[in-house]
């Protein structure tokens, strides 16, 4: 059984061909026009584009998503008027994420704002519960989409919004979306100055902005609607971090926050003593697959949160991807019930849950049950570096020194190496070197390959085995705590075999008889097992972004962007009890 969505089409269609909520019995947009109520009642309610002129960075939140044409408007005015080298921010909420095919049947009506809403439609998520992210580059602008109840949403998110473009079906049919307590959530989550514009005049919502903290001004209207409200918050906009940031250590951290901070318009320079990937980053190949737990907690959000991402990203960049779809093979006697219920959970909708004959058939070998996987992926590493890992280079790090709000750089034979107002480790194994305070085990993995034979289709079993970018394929890895050696070693090989050998025994007689090459490296672990992203502790200006273990090429793309915007003081992709499990301050 795979995971389903978890929400049902919300949409029905009106003879004028108009889209209406089949959940509350209002329609998604104006009769009379649609997009022209957009600029009318939210962009000019909100004082755009004037409100963003010589702004570097500029926020926008919504409350009712619909079918995307209050963002495909605000895209498109951006794209027409942004300030140079300004990037936009948007939140919006969707508790019933309607299906692409529906919206593309509405926004398919102005031809205007064709590439605005083409680049949402190409982007355009499951209905898991989750923070979506879409990149939207042709328009120097991200969006985060939270699939979920507002009241949750905005709890759940770290923003501050200049504008905010209320847009809820009608309060007497909806009245949740427009309560005190949400119209306070509004407030809180808002920047000095920050506007706010909807359609409805509604006493109560009007209300509850003004006792949010709002002044609320009723407006002329737009179509039949003979008035609107405008509402502002007390307040001066603040500029926008941009501080000059130095990131330590070229794996698939590093990388990943190279591609982040470029992505929301920040600049860094990439320390790294050897070539990208050098470290544990660097086999010829690697598995993009999450954890899975059978609860549906921050934890499995987290994971779940961040195979999307990955997937999404490592999709962007050419030749990257060299495999779709894994096993994931029964190896604990816990496995089987917890399967079936990962498989239901509507976290995840790809998803199979296979029987022992469905998994050895995949396999061409006998075989215990598990999960198919449809959106994991195996990687080039080496592409995904030489994509990622580029911009502005220095050398080896020595050691780091206060100065002044930020750090000051020191290379090997004490040459000074600049002066950052932000910091970051991504130094993987050799973390506690420039942080001795650091709570972290090392980890010897020793992975082992062949150009000579190809596995039937990426399985993990407890280890894993992946084709690599030669026809070929990776298989293991050891796990030694607290061993620091990197020798490539003959009996590790051994121990690869055998762990293959007990899900894959015919696929592991094959590779026995063939030449092996391998390679060993180091990994810096937490004692929850958990990554660290975030600040760390006492030591302004200093980030950590490492102890990714087995899921790095996982979890890394979206723990970047996370740090990336605590670094900008920009809106993070995470929700907050996910940046929790990640953050450095709980060690």
């Amino acid at each position: 059984m795979s995971g389903e969505a978890p929400n049902p089409t919300p949409v029905q269609w009106r003879a004028d061909g108009a889209p209406q909520s089949a959940l509350y019995g209002d329609v998604y947009f104006s009769s009379d026009d649609g997009l022209a109520e957009s600029r009318a009642v939210y962009l000019n309610g909100c004082g755009l584009p004037q409100g963003w002129a010589g702004r570097s960075s500029f926020t926008v939140a919504e409350l009712g998503f619909g079918t995307g044409l209050n963002i495909a408007a605000l895209l498109t005015l951006w794209r027409e008027t942004r300030p140079p080298g300004g990037h936009l921010h948007i939140f919006s909420v969707e508790a019933h994420l309607m299906p692409r095919d529906d919206a593309a049947r509405a926004l398919a009506r102005w031809p205007s704002i064709a590439p605005a809403a083409q680049a949402l439609l190409t982007a355009w998520p499951p209905a898991t519960p989750l923070f979506h992210r879409f990149d939207l580059l042709e328009f120097d602008a991200t969006l985060d989409l939270a699939v979920m109840d507002a009241a949750q949403a905005l709890a759940s998110w770290n923003g501050r919004a200049d504008a905010w473009l209320l847009d809820g079906f009608s309060p007497a049919l909806n009245p949740a979306m427009w309560s005190p307590e949400l119209m306070l959530a509004v407030a809180e989550r808002s920047a000095p100055g920050a506007r706010a514009a909807t359609f409805t005049v509604a006493g109560s919502v009007r209300q509850a902005l003004a006792d949010a903290g709002f002044a609320v001004e009723r407006c002329p209207g737009f179509g039949r609607k003979r008035q609107r409200l405008e509402a502002v918050l007390p307040g001066l906009p603040t500029s926008a971090n941009s501080p000059k940031v130095a990131v330590i250590g070229a794996g698939i951290a590093g990388a990943s926050l190279m591609r982040a901070l470029s992505a929301i318009g920040l600049q860094a320079v990439l320390f790294e003593t050897d070539a990208p990937g050098a470290g544990a980053s660097g086999n010829p190949a690697a598995l993009v697959m999450p954890g899975f737990d059978a609860g549906e907690g921050p934890r499995a959000r987290l994971f779940a949160h961040a195979q999307q991402r990955a997937t999404a990203l490592y999709g962007q960049v050419p030749c990257a991807v060299i495999g779709r779809g894994a096993l994931q093979l029964e190896a604990t006697e816990r496995d089987p019930a917890r399967f079936e219920k990962v498989a239901v959970s509507p976290l995840f909708v790809s998803l199979t849950r296979l029987s022992p004959q469905e998994s050895g058939a995949r396999l061409c070998e006998p075989a215990v049950g598990g999960l198919a996987i449809a959106d994991a992926i195996v990687v080039d590493p080496a592409a995904v570096f030489s994509a990622w890992a580029c911009g502005d280079r220095g050398g080896t790090v020595a050691d780091m020194r206060p100065d002044g709000a930020g750090w000051r750089l020191i290379g090997a034979e004490d040459q000074d190496l600049g002066a950052f107002e932000a910091v970051v480790l991504a130094t993987g194994a050799d973390l506690g070197g420039l942080w001795p305070g650091a709570t972290v085990q090392s980890v010897r993995g020793q992975a082992s390959w062949t150009a000579e034979a190809r596995p039937p289709m990426p399985a993990a079993f407890g280890g894993y085995v992946i084709p690599t970018p030669d026809g070929g394929l990776l298989f293991g890895a050891t796990h030694d705590r607290g061993d620091t050696d990197e020798t490539l070693r003959l009996a590790d090989h051994d121990r690869n075999l055998a762990l293959l050998a007990k899900s894959m025994p015919i696929l592991a007689a094959r590779v026995a008889s063939l030449p092996l090459q391998g390679r060993a490296r180091r990994r810096a672990a937490t004692p929850d097992r958990m990554p660290l992203a975030g600040a760390v502790p006492e030591k302004d200006g200093l980030y950590v972004l490492g102890c990714l273990g087995s899921r790095g090429f996982c979890t890394a793309p979206l723990l970047a962007e996370h740090l990336a915007a605590l670094i900008a003081d920009a809106p993070s992709p995470l929700p907050n009890d996910e940046a929790a499990l990640v953050d450095p301050a709980r060690l």
